[in-house]
């Protein structure tokens, strides 16, 4: 089956094909030849994936799928949210995100915090959600070299690594995007 990702995160995208059997074909925005940036104005994560699923929907008239991610900080009301890529600025640096986050976490004990992503799914003119959450911790300082966006200060309860410590088959097994996709993948293939 080919089914259209709605990214041009070559990040997740891999994390997402190492999930899918075989039969799976993942086709990306950069492929499909939309380079457009599509705006994520929406107010919720849910709301964003479903604004990004739609654009591809009815630009091209294909089925697809898209995903929003957010990191929920309970000591910052559940900021970053909606706004984790572009939190230090639209530039949407890794680095910059994550040096704020850690600036307004200085001195706080309560580091909790949790992944959230949602899929949408467009497919035979029906829309369905897929959510998955992750609840962890928020380290002092960055730890490991992989992953990407928060992953060197995500730690996830019963771990003692951050995401970015995990290879991707450790992460993938009991991450935000994991448990998302997983619940896609099972939709699908029944």
């Amino acid at each position: 089956m080919k089914l259209v990702f709605a990214t041009h995160n070559k990040n997740k995208l891999k994390e997402v094909q190492a999930l899918l059997p075989d039969s799976f074909q993942l086709i990306s925005l950069d492929e499909l030849g939309c380079f457009t940036e599509i705006p994520e104005t929406a107010e919720t994560i849910e709301e964003n994936a479903v604004l990004k699923a739609d654009f591809v929907t009815q630009t091209y008239n294909l089925d697809c799928f898209a995903d929003d991610t957010g990191l929920e900080v309970e000591a910052l009301n559940g900021k970053p949210g909606v706004y984790s890529a572009r939190y230090a600025g639209e530039e949407k640096n890794d680095d910059a995100n994550i040096q704020k986050l850690l600036n307004e976490l200085e001195g706080n004990a309560n580091r909790t915090a949790q992944f959230k992503t949602v899929v949408a799914l467009n497919l035979n003119d029906r829309q369905y959600m897929f959510p998955g959450i992750c609840k962890g911790k928020i380290t002092g300082e960055k730890r490991g070299t992989g992953g990407f966006g928060y992953d060197a200060v995500f730690q996830p309860d019963g771990s003692d690594k951050t995401f970015a410590e995990m290879n991707l088959e450790e992460k993938s097994a009991i991450s935000h995007r994991g448990i998302a996709f997983r619940d896609l993948i099972d939709f699908l293939s029944n």
